[in-house]
Parts: C-alpha cells; sequence; structure tokens
C-alpha cells in the first residue's frame, strides 16, 4: 500500500500506577531519519524500539518520544521516606539548639522537596519493557494506517495529474499531420513569392528530412510510456517514492524535447502545460514513502 511520509500518531496507557505515552510523528525525508526520545530509566529500550519503528517506516523523518510517570491516581504515586523526614527534623532541632533561638517555622512543603523525601518505586523491568513495547506497536499501527490514508489521497492526485498529461499529449499526436502540412505550406508559399522552381525530387527530400526533424511521434510514446509505469508503480505494495522520482525526471525529459521539437504555438503551450502536470506531480510525489 502506498504510503505519505506526513502522519502524527500518540498512545497512552496507564500500568500498575505509571503512566505511558508514545508520540511519533514523520515529515518527508530522502532516507529514514529516526530521533528518538526515551527516558533515562528506559533507555535499555532503545534498540529494540528502533528496530520496530524501522521495520514500519522505511522512509522519512520520524521524531518518536516516550513520556513515562507515576499516573495521577496511581497507588504509587507518592511515597514518603519517613526515616529521611525524621533526620531532617532532628537536624533542623540540633541547628536551633546552636543558634541558641527558635527559627523560622518549618516548611512542610519546602521538606518535601528535599532529595530523597519523595521516591518511586520500582517498576518490574520487564513487564515495563512489554508495556511500552505493545504500546509502540499500536501507536504504530495507528500512524501507519494515517500514512496509507494520505498516501492514497495522493496517488489519486497523480493520477489525476496523469490523465491530465494524456489529455495533452493526445492534441499534440491529433496536431501532427496538420502541423506538417502548415509547414510544407509555408514553405511552398515562400518559394512562390521568390520565383524560385526547385527541383520536385529535392523539395520532396527537404520535406521528408524536415518532417523527422519535427516529428515528435516518439516523444508522445515515450511519455505514454513512462506514464504507464508511473501509475503500475503506484500499485505496488513497498516504498516508490525514488521510483517516481526517476520517473518524473523521464517525463520531463521528454516534456522537454516536445518543447524543443515544437513547430507552432499551439504545441509549444502543450509542452508547458505538460511540465506543469508534472511539477505537480513532483511536489506530492516528495511526500511519498
Amino acid at each position: 500500500m502506498i504510503r505519505s511520509m506526513t502522519a502524527y500518531a500518540g498512545g497512552e496507557r496507564e500500568w500498575d500506577g505509571w503512566a505511558l505515552a508514545w508520540e511519533v510523528r514523520t515529515v518527508n525525508h530522502r532516507f529514514l531519519d529516526l530521533s528518538l526520545r526515551l527516558p533515562e530509566a528506559l533507555r535499555f529500550l532503545e534498540s529494540e524500539v528502533r528496530g520496530r519503528i524501522g521495520r514500519q517506516v522505511r522512509r522519512g523523518r520520524v521524531e518518536a518520544t516516550l513520556a513515562w510517570k507515576p499516573a495521577v491516581a496511581g497507588t504509587a504515586a507518592i511515597q514518603l521516606n519517613p526515616q529521611l523526614v525524621g533526620q531532617l527534623l532532628e537536624a533542623a532541632r540540633e541547628v536551633e539548639r546552636l543558634a541558641a533561638s527558635s527559627l523560622a517555622p518549618f516548611d512542610a512543603l519546602a521538606v518535601l522537596q528535599w532529595p530523597g523525601v519523595l521516591h518511586q518505586p520500582e517498576a518490574d523491568r520487564d513487564r515495563l519493557a512489554e508495556q511500552t513495547l505493545a504500546l509502540l506497536d499500536e501507536t504504530l499501527d495507528q500512524l501507519i494506517a494515517g500514512r496509507e490514508t494520505e498516501g492514497r489521497q495522493l496517488a489519486a492526485l497523480i493520477e489525476e495529474r496523469c490523465a491530465g498529461i494524456r489529455r495533452q499529449a493526445a492534441i499534440a499526436r491529433e496536431r501532427l499531420p496538420a502541423v506538417l502540412g502548415a509547414i510544407r505550406a509555408r514553405i511552398l508559399s515562400r518559394l512562390a513569392e521568390i520565383g524560385a522552381t526547385p527541383d520536385a525530387d529535392r523539395l520532396e527530400q527537404e520535406m521528408v528530412y524536415l518532417a523527422q526533424k519535427l516529428d515528435v511521434a516518439e516523444e508522445l510514446d515515450r511519455l505514454e510510456t513512462h506514464l504507464n509505469e508511473v501509475s503500475r508503480t503506484l500499485r505496488q505494495h513497498e516504498p516508490v517514492g525514488r521510483r517516481l522520482d526517476f520517473l518524473l525526471q523521464e517525463l520531463n525529459r521528454e516534456a522537454n524535447t516536445l518543447g524543443s521539437k515544437s513547430a507552432d504555438a499551439e504545441t509549444t503551450q502543450i509542452s508547458v502545460e505538460i511540465k506543469v502536470l508534472i511539477e505537480q506531480m513532483r511536489e506530492q510525489v516528495q511526500n511519498l514513502e
């Protein structure tokens, strides 16, 4: 399934007094560029996380962030260290004794802010890893679904441009006999104006040579071949962005040749319209994986 490189997904879950939250966003990039942010306590999962993301996302700039904290309503949200609190209070009383005076009243919140007074219980490492990776898989499924939805929309837009190029090419192909006939008539008219009487066989040879030089049927045939390959590529179940980039270069090459061979204003305009459609396709292809 064709995929866009632009998407966002987030997943949350609570487990055993802890809250886990993944955020994954992707934008277009030539290659896979992964930026991963994990809490220090979960850094041991980095290799596995990178592997799972890499198996799902083949191309694009990926920013994945994991948040891990005690759940607000969790039983493990706050745990007091009474032994340390007692030691702090005893130390404060000793300070007052040495100062031989009563100091300012104790602020309970200030005591709670002392390092170690509040602490978080250790989570089960194996179960935490299992929950974290399971949530990552769910988030990646959501991300891929979003990339595929936008990919289908981009593919439809590209197919519309392909259809537009085919219509322009058909007009150019229909005009070929009329264009060549007009050139022949213009040359004969000019010869008549100057009173020249060229050798009929030589004139016919020159007309054939000129017709071959201005004939764009081959370019139109290659345009059609490349357009068919674009449509076929859009139906593949693998990353197609780079292949489409190459095909657009080939389409643009044929459009430029069509313009350089143009012998009338309308064919020149057709070449311009085709290049505009190709550029519109390029803007869409840049967002495809």
